[in-house]
């Protein structure tokens, strides 16, 4: 095979994109649709693929680099419709996948025998506030997708023309050759070089999407949140990824959620943590205060003698169990702030206190006002 980078017109310093636009000028000008009758047609298509799939690899294309076609001897020496595939024109637009010539990645490219490839599955990060992760809400979801071409009905035929059986492999999509080794003939489906496993040929390739039954543009879709979902969840939309080429299945967008920090509350599972403020005063003698939950105002009865860090639990305040019935807890913990802005009054009664109990303090240094108005003498 001749060298990939003089395949493709460009340096051994080329880019990604220059590799990709590259790749995209000599597949269409080389695909067996456009040179029907040229018997090498589809052996430099082949070829052609063997090279985007080996430069449009990181990995790939340094060891190509290095050593040359036995660097990438498993990727780029041997069946060219076997493993991972090498992709069509399409491909470079949806990241490699719905491959025409094998499985391709996850999610893109699955099939049957023969038909049209399943489209690519999409994945889109959504940001929600704390409150929605909570107890749910509808979000709308906008992706760049590939969508069916209306001007062929995803066909990919122009109008007034229709699809054609494939020659090549009689509309079924795959050919079989058949091999001699030491325990006989061995015979082995691949999906045909001509029709990209389809069964079906262009001969008129719609001008409106190229013959690929399909365009690029932007998708809208509302999705639903349930209660109780948390960052990391992930919400599939079946059948809301990129279509197919030529009327192929659309495959799924997944939605993956991060949730917002909270000013008030923290989150452990399905459970909540607060904290109240208290005054010495009011942790000595105890209070009420009035708490706001994510449910409404709770009154919360402080008893006397309350120590910094006591916690108590409020049952059924949490985060609802997004599979099941039934909520978290609210765990709300007391912190006792000590003031550090006393007033000379202040001060004093805090010593007399200290006396009283018989604590041992630091000498008296004045209250605030006092130290402001020695540091301006």
């Amino acid at each position: 095979m001749a060298d990939f980078y003089g395949l493709l017109g460009v340096s051994r310093d080329a880019t990604p994109d220059e590799i990709k636009k590259a790749y995209r000028r000599a597949a269409r000008e080389h695909h067996p649709d456009a040179n029907q009758g040229d018997p090498e047609a589809e052996a430099r298509f082949k070829e052609l693929s063997v090279a985007y799939e080996v430069l449009s690899d990181p990995d790939k294309r340094q060891q190509y680099d290095m050593y040359g076609e036995a660097g990438v001897s498993g990727a780029a020496g041997g069946d060219p419709f076997g493993g991972a595939g090498f992709g069509d024109i399409f491909d470079a637009f949806f990241g490699g996948q719905g491959s025409p010539f094998g499985q391709g990645g996850a999610g893109g490219g699955r099939r049957g025998p023969v038909g049209p490839p399943r489209g690519a599955d999409l994945e889109q990060a959504v940001d929600i506030e704390f409150t929605e992760a909570v107890f749910g809400v509808q979000k709308d979801v906008t992706v760049r997708t590939a969508i069916a071409c209306e001007i062929c009905e995803a066909t990919g035929a122009a109008p007034g023309t229709s699809p054609q059986s494939c020659p090549e492999c009689a509309g079924t999509g795959q050919v079989r050759r058949v091999r001699q080794s030491i325990l006989g003939q061995m015979v082995t489906a691949a999906p045909c070089g001509r029709c990209a496993g389809i069964g079906q040929i262009i001969p008129e390739p719609c001008g409106g999407c190229d013959g690929e039954g399909r365009k690029v543009d932007d998708r809208t879709y509302t999705v639903d949140v349930p209660a109780g979902v948390d960052t990391g969840s992930t919400l599939r939309l079946t059948g809301r990824g990129a279509v197919g080429p030529r009327g192929g299945p659309a495959g799924d967008l997944y939605v993956h959620l991060r949730v917002k920090p909270d000013d008030r509350f923290t989150r452990d599972g399905d459970d909540l943590s607060a904290i109240v403020p208290l005054t010495p005063a009011q942790a000595v003698l105890g209070t009420e205060v009035a708490f706001e939950t994510l449910d409404g105002v709770e009154d919360l009865r402080i008893p006397a003698g309350t120590q910094s860090g006591d916690v108590v639990r409020l049952k059924g305040h949490g985060v609802p169990h997004v599979r099941g019935r039934g909520r978290g807890d609210l765990r709300v913990r007391y912190v006792v702030r000590t003031p550090t802005d006393l007033s000379d009054e202040e001060e004093a009664l805090y010593r007399q206190l200290a006396e009283l109990r018989g604590d041992a303090v630091a000498e008296h240094r004045g209250g605030v006002g006092r130290r402001i108005r020695e540091a301006f003498k």
